[in-house]
């Protein structure tokens, strides 16, 4: 299936890039960070490899200095996950030098209200959100990749649960595992998804007839904080007092 979402997010900012270079990329063990030559930084989650070699990056060395279109291009790179996970960083960059869109800045799971009732489809593990989600009282199934952690589901168990679900709250990183088409086919008509976590690309044209309501992602405050704590190994713990935390909700179409 043709990547629809992340060939928007390319089609969108390729435009935005052009005369922009990258000035520093780090590419940490739980994140990965791109700044560009016009002062905006963007985040993703940093994809695991397995190359065979001690050299993840082919490029490694020579990312410094490329055209910003370059590194975006990488985001429909086939196969290629580290190669994925620099595009949607550089993306992420870019879309940080637009305008804006209307944003909130009141937490999540206060704007979707989650009721006792309800049924609730976590793609991917937000430990902040699982025991609040809980005391709830709604049924709460939570899918993964590597469902290694108790009550996760592995990712053929979700089709159904996706199908059925009231609420849907689905990792950024899914840009990234190149799963968020997958997902989003996949979910039938719940009240709200969203589409969470520092990886999100928060343009709303993105996802446009698409079944998603809410972006909840971030934008970079202190870049040069942030590349520390990337290069360091750092999460989004430590990441988010370097961040600015917000929510684009969509239009109900």
């Amino acid at each position: 299936m043709e990547p629809l979402i992340q060939n928007r997010i390319i089609n969108l900012l390729s435009p935005v890039a052009e005369g922009i270079r990258v000035a520093d990329v780090r590419i940490g063990l739980g994140y990965t960070s791109v700044r560009l030559d016009n002062g905006h930084t963007g985040l993703a989650w940093t994809a695991q490899t397995r190359s065979g070699s001690c050299s993840q990056e082919a490029k490694a060395g020579t990312l410094v200095g490329r055209p910003a279109g370059e590194m975006l291009a990488m985001l429909d790179g086939f196969g290629q996950s580290l190669a994925k996970t620099i595009g949607l960083a550089t993306a992420n960059a870019l879309a940080a030098g637009l305008e804006r869109p209307p944003m909130v800045s009141t937490e999540i799971l206060e704007l979707i209200d989650v009721q006792p009732e309800e049924h609730v489809v976590m793609v991917g593990f937000f430990g902040p959100l699982v025991p609040r989600l809980r005391k709830t009282g709604c049924r709460l199934d939570i899918l993964e990749l590597n469902n290694d952690r108790d009550g996760t589901l592995p990712p053929e168990a979700g089709r159904a649960a996706l199908g059925e679900c009231d609420v849907a709250i689905i990792t950024g990183t899914s840009l990234v595992t190149g799963t968020m088409d997958g997902l989003l086919a996949d979910v039938g008509t719940p009240r709200a998804v969203v589409v969470l976590g520092p990886s999100t690309c928060m343009r709303p044209e993105v996802f446009h007839g698409t079944p998603v309501t809410h972006l909840a992602g971030v934008m970079v405050r202190n870049p040069s904080a942030v590349e520390q704590i990337v290069s360091e190994g750092g999460g989004t713990m430590i990441l988010k007092r370097h961040l600015e935390f917000a929510t684009v909700c969509l239009p109900v179409a």
